[in-house]
């Protein structure tokens, strides 16, 4: 079941050759072999998810199956669900049970997908390690026994065991570690995540899946509880890009209930099954080369442009100068809107009260103490010192002009003739807990998204797939990302890469030779 993926699972349900109950019930299945990880928040009720499961075999029998009829799938913790707790991994929401669903998962609802539960996040998705959850971290399936001085030695997902757990473990990244988990350990076929400044691509990378940022505004944020309004995205994690494009095809386009919503459509999004290579500009930003990047990641970076090269590809190094100010330019920005959006959560209107026999002020205060991590805090006191009257214009209005930069420099090198750019997605493989701990949030935000977050300043698509393994065992991902609504080229060349890479049969030898298969073209 671990191997199996989306698309395959739809032909198979359509041949009748498996059933809905076997599916999800072997997801149930990973789901208890894997309890140990903290994957989930939430689950969904055996009653209500037998309900789900009768109706779609029913419409297999009827002929009326639809899109992802019968499919089991995962929502980070911030989508809205009516009647199920929605909580943002925070004490702040602990009790937050909306009266309706975000659209994202009206459309999978509506498409036949079953939903199996809510993953587990950073707090109000401010992170890059899934760490910062009141439910506790969430880990990553690829490594529960941590190397010793005489042992390199990983566990994969289908070899986890739910005994224990190692006293320290790699992180699954995040923030939206638990549905890039839940991928990777085969607990369900796609989940979403959201993706602000690389929540999605980020754990996608670490966990070995795929991970998709749409452009800006082709996926509604109606009942995504927002953190960046003028950023966030609703993200696509699966097994395979293939899965990524359906997922996309089916919850793509307007939506009434989303203000920032495009109103032309896109879709449908097709994979070329004939990509012609020799007519591809492919971009290496120079700005990306890194000097913290690991030795496996720079490798695995350089051989694939040289196979894209061989293959028939222009590949050529392109600048983006601005790309450097980007972390400093999200932060700002990124402090300014939580502290906007955060202002609801008083305890009077929205979210914990604690303190009934205080004075106003004393119960605001008390109840924001307590119901937010000290990441969140840091973040709204930061927004609000940018916003003074007298930082105002030296904080927010030049990082909105430096942002407007970085957007140019997207805007500047596809203009000249580049079609796609290649990047790493993280600088190295999954960090230990143990090292990742030994900084504050913001400074293993700062390095875990240095690669991601430009995507999200200019609102351009982007994706990342697993290519490598790292010398740990550990996967290893690169990034295209390309011109708003490129998103069949992307998934294409993606698709592309993938088929060369076969990542699930992949083996150390890919990092040391410049062809990924036997199929490449040489």
């Amino acid at each position: 079941m671990k191997s199996i993926t989306l698309k395959e699972a739809l032909i198979q349900l359509k041949k009748g050759v498996m059933t809905v109950k076997e599916i999800c019930h072997a997801c149930q299945q990973r789901l208890e072999k894997t309890r140990k990880l903290n994957i989930f928040i939430s689950e969904t009720q055996s009653e209500d998810l037998l309900r789900q499961i009768q109706s779609s075999e029913q419409a297999y029998v009827k002929g009326t199956a639809k899109a992802l009829e019968g499919i089991p799938l995962a929502f980070k913790d911030n989508f809205c669900t009516q009647g199920v707790h929605t909580t943002c991994a925070s004490k702040m929401l602990f009790n937050y049970v909306p009266p309706y669903d975000a659209t994202m998962v009206t459309k999978c609802k509506e498409a036949g997908g079953i939903i199996v539960g809510k993953t587990n996040m950073d707090e109000f998705a401010m992170g890059s390690g899934s760490l910062d959850s009141c439910f506790g971290p969430v880990i990553n399936p690829w490594n529960l026994t941590v190397p010793t001085s005489n042992s390199t030695e990983t566990a994969s997902s289908s070899e986890i065991s739910a005994n224990e757990v190692s006293p320290d473990w790699y992180i699954a990244g995040g923030s939206s570690g638990g549905s890039a988990a839940a991928v990777a350990a085969g607990t369900c076929l796609a989940a979403f995540g959201s993706d602000t400044g690389g929540s999605t691509r980020n754990p996608a990378s670490h966990c070995g899946v795929v991970g998709l940022k749409p452009t800006y505004g082709l996926l509604s944020r109606h009942g995504l509880i927002p953190l960046v309004n003028s950023m966030d995205v609703p993200g696509i994690v699966t097994k395979t890009v293939e899965d990524s494009a359906i997922m996309l095809n089916v919850v793509a386009g307007h939506d009434i209930m989303d203000s920032t919503s495009v109103s032309s459509t896109h879709s449908p999004f097709h994979i070329s099954r004939d990509l012609d290579l020799s007519k591809l500009h492919i971009g290496l930003p120079k700005e990306f080369q890194r000097l913290e990047m690991s030795e496996d990641v720079l490798l695995l970076w350089k051989k694939t442009a040289d196979i894209l090269e061989k293959a028939g590809a222009k590949v050529s190094e392109v600048s983006m100068p601005h790309a450097q100010y980007c972390i400093l330019c999200y932060h700002v920005l990124c402090c300014c809107e939580v502290a906007s959006n955060f202002a609801r959560y008083d305890g009077i209107e929205y979210g914990l009260r604690y303190g009934s026999e205080m004075s106003t002020e004393e119960l605001y205060a008390e109840s924001r103490h307590k119901g937010f991590n000290n990441v969140v805090r840091g973040r709204i006191l930061a927004g609000n010192y940018f916003l003074l009257k007298k930082n105002y214009n030296k904080y927010f209005i030049k990082a909105q002009k430096v942002r407007r930069l970085i957007s140019n420099d997207f805007k500047s090198v596809f203009s000249s003739g580049v079609d796609l750019l290649l990047t790493p997605t993280t600088l190295s493989d999954s960090p230990l807990h143990s090292w990742f701990t030994q900084e504050d949030n913001r400074t293993r935000c700062e390095e875990q998204d240095i690669f991601t977050t430009p995507a999200n300043m200019a609102g351009v698509p982007a994706i990342s797939l697993p290519l490598g393994l790292s010398k740990q065992g550990l996967p290893i991902s690169l990034q295209i990302s390309g011109p708003h609504f490129s998103e069949s080229l992307m998934l294409s060349l993606a698709h592309w890469l993938e088929s060369q890479a076969q990542f699930s049969h992949l083996n150390l030898e890919f990092l040391d030779q410049a062809a990924i298969s036997s199929n490449i073209v040489q």
